[in-house]
């Protein structure tokens, strides 16, 4: 498969998300520069981690204004997978191709630990090899993961299973102690309509060899992988 990774300016995650696609999985990634317009024959699209133009305004509102999001946007339209780690869930979430807003967390701290997730729908891209229920263990690194969103589009998420990841105790519990930064209903990654556009502010690509301290991201990578069998 050949994975395209959207870098901007202040992005720090691309390079872990480049690596656990082409040194982890074997599969072929490229960078694509903020300001290109194409694509090229991608097959999947990464909007990485990082501070997209420092977070200047809001995290994420530069970058929506980005060349190569028209193309994103197309991509995503297409039906094709897209997922956005950290920052990159903020830039989908300002361009529009999923709802809400990041709030700073609720503690007004930086977090970055490994935290509990639990694997809420099985039916997207990113999560088709694994389990509803499923625990992993990966870490986050934000300031502003307090997801939001008004009660009616929290009511639609839910009733149309496009919450993907909630935060969670080791053993699966969904409480205040697992959520790191205040989000409500503990949400820690969701989806669009189409189910092929997926959010999330842990870090699978920081989880990818057990040497970090955990492999349970692998399951991400692994399930896009072979939904593009």
């Amino acid at each position: 498969m050949n994975f395209a990774v959207v870098v901007f300016p202040g992005s720090n995650c691309d390079h872990d998300a480049y690596h656990a696609v082409k040194h982890v999985f074997g599969q072929s990634a490229e960078f694509v520069w903020h300001k290109e317009t194409s694509l090229g024959d991608a097959d999947v699209v990464i909007l990485p981690g990082g501070f997209s133009h420092g977070d200047y305004l809001r995290t994420g509102a530069i970058a929506r204004f980005s060349p190569i999001m028209a193309s994103v946007r197309a991509f995503a339209e297409a039906g094709k997978p897209v997922i956005g780690i950290c920052n990159g869930f903020q830039i989908l979430m300002e361009c529009g191709l999923l709802p809400g807003a990041m709030l700073r967390n609720r503690d007004v701290q930086f977090h970055c630990e490994h935290v509990g997730v639990r694997i809420e729908q099985a039916d997207t891209p990113f999560t088709g090899k694994a389990s509803v229920g499923q625990m992993l263990r990966i870490p986050i690194a934000h300031g502003e993961g307090n997801y939001f969103a008004p009660p009616e589009v929290i009511a639609e998420l839910e009733a149309h299973r496009r919450v993907i990841f909630r935060y969670a105790s080791a053993d699966g519990e969904v409480t205040d102690a697992a959520n790191p930064n205040g989000s409500v209903h503990n949400i820690a990654g969701i989806c669009n309509e189409g189910r092929n556009v997926v959010g999330l502010m842990p870090h699978p690509e920081r989880a990818v060899e057990l040497v970090t301290g955990s492999a349970d991201g692998r399951v991400v990578f692994e399930s896009v992988i072979q939904h593009g069998v």
